[in-house]
């Protein structure tokens, strides 16, 4: 002791006694003893499904390597429903832990006389995707070719899916509208119009961020504007098609995440800053390389989902 000096001793005694004091305001808060929880629209609250559209019409096959990939939910196509009896559907699906996201319930028509059977469809349909444990109806317009489309046209569109949204809502399944190429609400303008005459209590969106990006829009702006009418999303990417290519049609090609156009970790960042909590469902409608298969092509967008947007699958 002799070698240490009083002012090393006080000062020491003085470090401590701080140190202590932080410690006793902090225990009041209940701050030394709370564990780390992510904020609210972090990479934890999103999940990660993925469509069967890859596989086309083989339901069966679709489910088995969606789930092998490590994949937790799954999107089906309305081919399903002639495939499947609800109950047995929904107990495969428990059996390779998947969780059944969305059905793609087929289209809708503005034309009045078609209505009524639209109605009896997509309800029909949204029974079986309650009764099969399924979560939302996806749907798409069909937009009339013999004419040039019209402002009245796209609030017809919105009736339309506001009295299929309202019977739906009825048994427990919301509808997400599906902005796509070739439809209605293929330039961005028009989605605007379209959500603005659909009741917002029965209509959501189902934002596919390649769709939104190839009709002209951006679609990390498309999630902070809408960000109170998302159902679900379409993880998606595309390129332009190489016309040299065999095969090529159209001027654009899906592709496997990360290797298209659109600003996936800008998707990602902004559905953090809305915290949003859901569902997003990896697309793909086929396979770019002849050689691959929907499985390897699976693999793919799972190691970009995590590797490059910190999700979980």
């Amino acid at each position: 002791m002799s070698q240490i000096s009083r002012r090393e001793v006080l000062g020491s005694i003085g470090i401590a006694a701080a140190a202590a004091g932080t410690s006793a305001l902090l225990k009041p808060l209940g701050m030394e003893a709370m564990p780390f929880r992510a904020p609210s629209g972090s990479p934890g609250t999103i999940k990660v499904g993925y469509a069967a559209i890859t596989w086309g019409s083989d339901g069966r096959k679709a489910i088995e390597d969606i789930s092998a990939v490590g994949f937790h939910g799954i999107q089906l196509r309305a081919d399903a429903i002639k495939q499947f009896q609800p109950a047995e559907l929904r107990d495969l699906l428990q059996q390779h832990g998947l969780t059944f996201v969305a059905l793609s319930s087929g289209d809708i028509h503005i034309d009045p006389t078609q209505e009524a059977d639209d109605l009896a469809l997509h309800i029909a349909n949204a029974k079986f995707l309650r009764d099969a444990g399924g979560l939302y109806l996806q749907l798409i317009d069909k937009p009339p070719k013999d004419r040039t489309i019209t402002a009245a046209d796209y609030k017809r569109l919105g009736h339309v899916l506001s009295e299929i949204g309202k019977r739906t809502a009825d048994l427990g399944i919301p509808i997400g509208y599906h902005n796509h190429m070739g439809t209605l609400s293929e330039r961005p303008e028009n989605l605007d119009q379209i959500l603005e005459a659909a009741d917002p209590r029965y209509v959501k969106l189902e934002l596919d961020v390649a769709h939104y990006l190839q009709g002209g829009g951006d679609p990390v702006k498309a999630i902070h504007k809408y960000h109170d009418r998302l159902l679900f999303l379409h993880l998606k990417d595309v390129r332009d098609a190489d016309p040299n290519a065999e095969g090529a049609k159209g001027a654009y090609q899906w592709v496997e995440l990360g290797r298209g156009r659109v600003d996936l970790p800008g998707v990602m960042q902004a559905l953090h800053q809305v915290k949003f909590q859901g569902w997003t469902v990896v697309e793909l409608d086929r396979v770019p390389d002849k050689s691959g298969t929907p499985k390897e092509s699976a693999e793919i967008n799972k190691k970009y989902v995590e590797e490059k947007l910190g999700l979980t699958v």
